[in-house]
């Protein structure tokens, strides 16, 4: 069988100057190990591949790596092929070791990450063996839009299991996170001829600016005990009119509710607030679905961290109360690692091919292969072993913040703490959050003001967010010493 170009082994790009074949190739290899293109220890190709690549005579190369090996520059061993010499040639100069950015504090307590220092590496890479080795090869052009229908099946039966959402595989939809799912929804309604969605008054500030980056207006709802206020939507139903929010505008911008254009959505963090952590009151999540379903409107339901829980009962999603008029929305980077980019949304009947189109039309579709592992991940129990790992870890955390704050700074009261990876640390009147936050990165500590978190004209007192899943398990004591050690500068 004659060679094709397909036979030849080891790439090599070469330019031969002159027309002295061998002179020319010497002079080629020489330059491009002494420019560094080959550093030392790469292996050449053997002499039949490099002069069927380049259309010369195998003796042609052969006479040239000899040289090259008499010269120094090359390694020619029986057996092993040839090499550029590691040991004779002069070392580039080696770039200085990166210095650490002394302004940067080395330990960080700010909310929002999990402890990705226990990702269960091993598990998930042998979940990902097993489900590539017995996935069909079609698995591995390009994506189903919606998500692979392994993973979808999955987490229906995931989400119908353990947060009582009512789903079928069909109205899950797979998307790159939180974030991602967030702006599709937005995109769908601005479309659908929507100028405002309310929002909780606390929450994160980039969830705003992905509202308002499609042109919607944000309407502010207050945060009690109970949690989300719903009387205030009743002054941003269809009576009202107002423009939209520029896309340009900071992000704490949220207009008051009274002022806010129609809202034809309410974004909740129902289960578990955030950041402020209280339950939302069962009437309220009643009020809310009524409100959606006489608008009628949208619910969307953030369920970031409802499988953490401390101390009560679970709560279930409120999408379980008005399935075609709430949007559910989950993620893996809470439970999992945010760098996966893996979240879902179960979506009512009347959105789903429009959510599909506006993620296609994005051209921002999710891995095939951790697809795969997720959804074998789950069904294999994985996933379930993993969550109640986790939330003993957490759970550990939350109790050794709390002993830690309650002996040496007990003058800051900590609330929210029956679930999540967060608490909130209420500082003593008179004391100023961005004084506080600055001391503790004095310290070495990365925390956020709640003040952070809070849409403009609705400021409580002042608190840190105190996050406990980000350090590393070696360095949260530490952490907490130096919290502590700001905090009680402070009193």
């Amino acid at each position: 069988m004659p060679e094709t170009w397909a036979n030849y082994g080891v790439d090599l790009h070469l330019d031969l100057v002159g027309s002295r074949v061998r002179a020319g190739l010497e002079a080629a290899l020489r330059q491009a190990v002494q420019s560094g293109r080959l550093g030392p220890g790469i292996r050449l190709p053997s002499s039949r591949d490099l002069a069927a690549d380049l259309g010369i005579a195998r003796n042609t190369v052969a006479d040239a790596y000899g040289q090259l090996v008499a010269e120094g520059w090359l390694t020619a061993r029986t057996g092993s092929g040839t090499w550029v010499t590691i040991h004779s040639l002069p070392a580039p100069d080696a770039p200085e070791p990166a210095q650490p950015d002394a302004s940067q504090p080395r330990y960080d307590l700010r909310p929002g990450v999990p402890a990705v220092s226990q990702f269960p590496r091993r598990q998930w890479l042998g979940t990902a063996r097993a489900a590539l080795s017995a996935a069909d090869d079609n698995v591995l052009g390009y994506p189903d839009p919606r998500g692979l229908p392994q993973l979808r099946v999955a987490l229906a039966g995931y989400l119908a299991r353990t947060r009582g959402v009512a789903v079928a595989p069909e109205r899950v939809i797979v998307c790159g996170g939180f974030a991602h799912g967030l702006a599709l929804i937005c995109q769908v309604l601005a479309d659908r001829g929507a100028t405002s969605i309310a929002a909780e008054a606390y929450g994160h500030a980039a969830h705003r600016r992905i509202v308002l980056a499609q042109g919607l207006a944000v309407a502010a709802l207050p945060v009690d005990a109970g949690g989300a206020v719903p009387d205030e939507l009743a002054s941003v139903g269809p009576a009202s009119a107002a423009a939209p929010a520029s896309a340009a505008a900071p992000a704490s911008a949220a207009a008051p509710a009274s002022a806010a254009a129609p809202a034809s959505a309410v974004l909740l963090t129902p289960a578990h607030q955030f950041p402020l952590g209280m339950t939302l009151a069962p009437r309220r999540r009643t009020a809310f679905v009524r409100w959606a379903t006489q608008t009628p409107a949208l619910v969307i339901e953030d369920d970031y961290d409802g499988e953490f829980r401390y101390d009560r009962q679970p709560v279930g999603a409120i999408q379980a109360l008005a399935p075609e008029h709430v949007i559910y929305a989950g993620t893996a980077s809470k439970s999992l690692a945010p760098g996966l980019r893996l979240g879902w949304l179960v979506v009512p009947a009347q959105l789903v091919d429009e959510v599909i189109a506006a993620k296609e039309s994005a051209g921002e579709l999710n891995s095939s292969l951790d697809q795969l592992t997720l959804a074998e991940f789950i069904t294999s129990g994985a996933y379930d072993r993993q969550i109640r790992q986790a939330r003993l870890v957490y759970r550990r955390r939350r109790d050794r913040l709390i002993a830690a704050l309650h002996k040496h700074a007990p003058q800051v009261r900590i609330t929210g703490i029956a679930a999540g990876l967060h608490a909130v640390a209420e500082l003593p009147a008179g004391l100023e959050e961005n004084e506080v936050v600055a001391r503790a990165a004095e310290h070495g500590v990365a925390v956020e003001g709640l003040g952070a978190f809070a849409a403009a004209g609705h400021q409580r007192g002042p608190a840190l967010v105190v996050g406990y899943g980000r350090p590393a398990e070696h360095a949260f004591t530490t952490a907490l010493g130096r919290l502590c050690a700001a905090l009680a500068g402070t009193a």
